[in-house]
């Protein structure tokens, strides 16, 4: 039997909540930072529950010995997060996963066209060059993408790690939201990859931008120049 990608939608009430309040177009832009730190902090719990490395320990408490489970700090985890929206889910994550590395990308919005476009090529190499040159053979990777449209972002990150020898099972990807389309795209080329989102929305607009999502999180976060569509 053929592997199919996870998708996971965490039925928690807090992350239903954030996900409400992220939507809201009339949420002031303090209150969505807020969200997506929430949004992050959440999902990355949720993403931990079957993937953090661990093992058995004993420790003597005041009145005897008790066996439980410590993390493994061996086992070395790397946390790649994108600028403008991923920073901010990373904000929430790291207070679950504070020992993991750090990794910034930048990317801007993938150039319009199909897949084998040149410039659409030469941008998910420019994305693909910021990451590590090097991944060890054992570290796991979360990827914080704000949200994924068609998925082209996404998929330059992934082709990235796994031309360093770094496959979709030791990745997990979370986002605030994910569209339809998007993820049809990475199951094609990614089957063992792990994604969790907070909602999966039916469709995205060709700004990229899930319908009925979030808008455009750059404009409403920092008053950037909002990508038309």
């Amino acid at each position: 039997m053929s592997k199919a990608m996870r998708v996971v939608v965490p039925p928690h009430p807090l992350i239903a909540h954030w996900l409400t309040v992220l939507r809201d177009r009339a949420t002031p832009a303090p209150l969505l930072l807020t969200a997506l730190e929430e949004l992050g902090h959440w999902l990355c719990y949720e993403a931990l529950r079957d993937w953090l490395p661990h093992r058995p320990a004993s420790v003597e408490t005041p009145l005897g010995t008790a066996r439980g489970q410590v993390i493994d700090a061996g086992v070395p985890l790397m946390a790649i997060q994108v600028v403008q929206g991923g920073q901010e889910l990373w904000n929430g994550a790291r207070r679950v996963l504070p020992m993991s590395r750090l990794v910034h990308v930048m990317a801007g919005s993938a150039p319009a066209g199909e897949a084998g476009d040149p410039e659409r090529q030469a941008w998910a190499r420019m994305v693909a060059a910021q990451l590590p040159g090097r991944i060890d053979a054992r570290e796991g990777v979360m990827l914080l993408l704000p949200v994924i449209g068609s998925g082209a972002l996404a998929q330059a990150l992934l082709q990235g790690l796994a031309e360093r020898g770094c496959s979709g099972r030791r990745v997990r990807l979370l986002t605030a939201i994910a569209c339809q389309p998007g993820l049809q795209a990475l199951a094609e080329l990614w089957p063992d990859l792990t994604i969790h989102t907070a909602c999966i929305d039916p469709d995205c607009d060709e700004a990229d931008r899930p319908l009925p999502g979030v808008g455009d999180l750059p404009q409403r976060l920092y008053g950037l120049p909002a990508r038309s569509s």
